[in-house]
């Protein structure tokens, strides 16, 4: 089989908008120049589409033209290194998926332990985050969570009222084992976050489970979040004004 014809017979098993790069051939057909060549010539003809340099994608063809791949695979080589999770999808895009804001934003960002400059991509620009918490499958729902409480003023079109009635909807359909790890991943963020997520799981009479938060805070210092004690009738315990 000639080498177009085969990366066309794998292209064409791929799901759309799947990212790929020449480097998916390579191991099969060691011979990248012709590789390259031939992907390059997709693109010219439509077939695959470039999001940007090396990394090519399938696209998915609607009336309106072609959609851009997912936000996973446009960032996906960002998340994971040799298998292992390093990274995970954070700020505008998961307020969003929280259902915090209906905007979308053109920005991608990352948290990850260890953070690069920003930089951009196709049409999007990619920012980092630093976490401090070891990043797992299991603990990213939580640390995308604890990222939005700690920007809840950030949060775009969303008032903090809204978004602390949101945050209670959410954390009250969390298993006690999730905000037990919800505690303990809040130690590692700022004490505004740790006062904040406080405030909520005390407001869901969870307050069993925050001695440990409150003892981090330093007694005398205060947190302004106006708008909160709309919401929450716990926010002087915590001395949020």
């Amino acid at each position: 089989m000639k080498i177009t014809e085969y990366i066309a017979f794998n292209i064409d098993r791929l799901p759309k908008g799947y990212v790929f790069t020449y480097a998916n051939f390579i191991t099969e057909v060691n011979r990248k120049e012709a590789v390259i060549k031939a992907l390059n010539r997709m693109v010219a003809s439509g077939k695959i589409a470039k999001l940007a340099k090396g990394k090519y994608y399938k696209p998915e063809t609607t009336p309106f033209g072609n959609l851009q791949p997912s936000q996973v695979q446009v960032v996906k080589d960002l998340l994971e290194e040799n298998g292992k999770i390093t990274g995970y999808l954070t700020g505008y895009g998961i307020y969003n998926q929280l259902g915090l804001t209906t905007q979308v934003s053109n920005t991608i960002q990352i948290g990850k332990n260890q953070i690069r400059p920003n930089f951009i991509r196709e049409r999007y620009k990619i920012a980092f985050l630093k976490q401090k918490n070891t990043i797992t499958k299991e603990s990213i729902p939580l640390l995308q969570l604890l990222d939005a409480i700690r920007y809840i003023k950030k949060i775009p079109d969303a008032t903090v009222e809204a978004s602390c009635a949101r945050f209670l909807a959410i954390i009250k359909n969390l298993t006690d084992k999730e905000i037990n790890t919800l505690v303990r991943l809040a130690l590692n963020y700022p004490p505004a976050t740790r006062a904040l997520v406080g405030s909520l799981l005390d407001q869901l009479q969870q307050g069993n489970t925050t001695e440990l938060l409150f003892k981090s805070l330093n007694p005398i210092t205060t947190y302004r979040l106006t708008g909160a004690s709309k919401v929450l009738s716990t926010t002087d315990k915590w001395n949020m004004v």
